[in-house]
C-alpha cells in the first residue's frame, strides 16, 4: 500500500519508464488513492509518492494522459499539477520506443504547485526505430532550451490559469504564429506599407 511509505522509503530522484497499457487487478488497486486498472497511472502515483520533498523525477508515460478523460486521468494530473512543479512535458516523435507508442516524458519536482508549464517537441526529419535510434545529437536543443525554459519554434510555455482547472488537460498545443493563422486582409498589409 503506497500509504504506508515511510519518509526513510523516500528517494531524492526518480527516473522511470513504466510498462503502459496493463491491467491491474481490484485487490492491487486498493493500493493507490486514486484507482485505476492502467498500469502505468498506477506507477506514476507510486512515483510520486516515493518521492522527497523537493525530490524530482523523469517519467515516461503514454502521450494520452495528457487528455484522457476518464475519472481516473483527470483525478491525477490535478494531483501532479496541485502537489508538484511539473516544469516540462517532453513530447516525443512516434518509434523512440519500439513498442510503437507516442510517449511524452514528464519533468516534475515534488512539494510546489505547478504555475508554468514548459512544453517541448522533438521534432525531427528522420524516422526513428530500431536501425535508427534516438540519438544525444537529436536531443542537443532540448537539454540547451530546458535549462532556461526558452520558448522557439519547437518550445512553449502555458500558464496553469490556462489550463482548464475542470479536466486538467495538458495536451495544450503550440500558439500559432499569426502568419500561419491565415491569409491577411489586403487593407492591413497597406497599412504596413
Amino acid at each position: 500500500n503506497i500509504d504506508d511509505i515511510q519518509e526513510k522509503d523516500r528517494y531524492d530522484v526518480v527516473l522511470a519508464n513504466p510498462p503502459f497499457g496493463g491491467d491491474e487487478r481490484p485487490e492491487v488497486q486498493q493500493n493507490f488513492p486514486i484507482k485505476t486498472t492502467e498500469t502505468a497511472s498506477l506507477f506514476l502515483q507510486h512515483f510520486i509518492k516515493m518521492l522527497k520533498a523537493g525530490g524530482s523525477a523523469g517519467v515516461v508515460i503514454k502521450n494520452t494522459f495528457l487528455s484522457n478523460t476518464d475519472n481516473a486521468s483527470i483525478a491525477l494530473r490535478k494531483e501532479l499539477l496541485k502537489n508538484c512543479n511539473l516544469h516540462t512535458v517532453f513530447d516525443l516523435p512516434s518509434g523512440v520506443f519500439t513498442a510503437g507508442v507516442k510517449t511524452v516524458v514528464l519533468f516534475f519536482q515534488k512539494g510546489t504547485p505547478t504555475r508554468k508549464v514548459w512544453f517541448y517537441q522533438l521534432n525531427l526529419d528522420r524516422n526513428l526505430g530500431k536501425t535508427n535510434p534516438l540519438n544525444e545529437n537529436d536531443l542537443a536543443e532540448f537539454v540547451e532550451l530546458q535549462k532556461t525554459f526558452a520558448n522557439s519554434d519547437n518550445s512553449w510555455s502555458v500558464d496553469i490559469s490556462d489550463i482548464d482547472q475542470n479536466t486538467f488537460d495538458l495536451s495544450v498545443k503550440k500558439k500559432k504564429k499569426k502568419e500561419e493563422e491565415g491569409p491577411r486582409e489586403p487593407k492591413d498589409i497597406l497599412k504596413e506599407m
